[in-house]
């Protein structure tokens, strides 16, 4: 069995009380899943897999060569789900040019309303590897979760989703707060460890910990893809990708 990667930074005293407890229970999957892509944009990503010191010189929120392992990985999964007609949901993040929106990110970091000029990619595009491909979702926000002040329950409403996949960036931050709003909301979660990631490794950590304790369940790719590939396909009414013909248009 593998050692969960946080297990290092528990106390014996930490491990007692989670059993004692019964925190960390399995939760399982739902039987209506969609793929949810946290902020898996180039901001996060850089434009190019380089050690993140080197990175993060021209991207202040890169999470460096992680970031393009964590790619590897969602590319895998976002397939898998396409594959069976299962929603493929991202977020990214929107501003003002101005940045005057930006809000509250500015006030703890002081390289946030930095201009980005010497690449030819939006910092809030998602990687190109990954899409958005016609069918699927795109969120856009400003805050850590992909819920608050987006049409993103609304949307899983409307394609009657029980559960989520959660994958992307970064583990402590949106990804976390997005998967504390699921929760919030009933939703079962699992989140895609392997397809997840952030700049700070005792972070990416200790959130998963304190996720599978409480949140989520915590699972590889590899469980996640053999259980999407379980399901039937076809169960979910997907946009269609394609422009409405005039006579759809045309009905009120």
């Amino acid at each position: 069995m593998k050692v969960p990667i946080w297990e290092k930074f528990l106390t014996d005293r930490d491990k007692a009380v989670f059993a004692a407890g019964g925190f960390g229970a399995k939760m399982g999957f739902g039987k209506r899943p969609a793929v949810l892509v946290v902020d898996v944009n180039y901001a996060f990503c850089g434009d190019k897999p380089e050690p993140i010191l080197e990175s993060i010189k021209r991207w202040p929120t890169s999470c460096g060569e992680e970031a393009w392992e964590g790619v590897r990985v969602i590319k895998r999964l976002v397939d898998a789900a396409r594959a069976k007609g299962l929603p493929v949901i991202f977020t990214t993040n929107k501003r003002r040019p101005d940045m005057w929106d930006n809000g509250g990110w500015a006030w703890k970091n002081t390289r946030q309303n930095e201009r980005r000029t010497e690449s030819t990619v939006e910092p809030n595009a998602i990687v190109r590897e990954l899409g958005p491909e016609p069918r699927d979702l795109l969120i856009e926000k400003q805050k850590p979760s992909g819920f608050y002040a987006t049409p993103l329950q609304s949307y899983l409403t409307l394609l009657g989703c029980d559960s989520l996949l959660v994958a992307g960036t970064t583990t402590s931050g949106c990804v976390r707060a997005t998967v504390l709003d699921a929760f919030n909301s009933n939703y079962r979660v699992a989140v895609v460890e392997d397809a997840c990631f952030d700049r700070s490794q005792a972070s990416h950590a200790v959130s998963l910990c304190d996720m599978h304790a409480k949140y989520a369940d915590i699972v590889e790719s590899a469980e996640v893809i053999e259980f999407i590939n379980t399901l039937p396909a076809g169960m979910f009414d997907l946009p269609s990708g394609l422009p409405p013909t005039r006579a759809a248009a045309g009905r009120s």
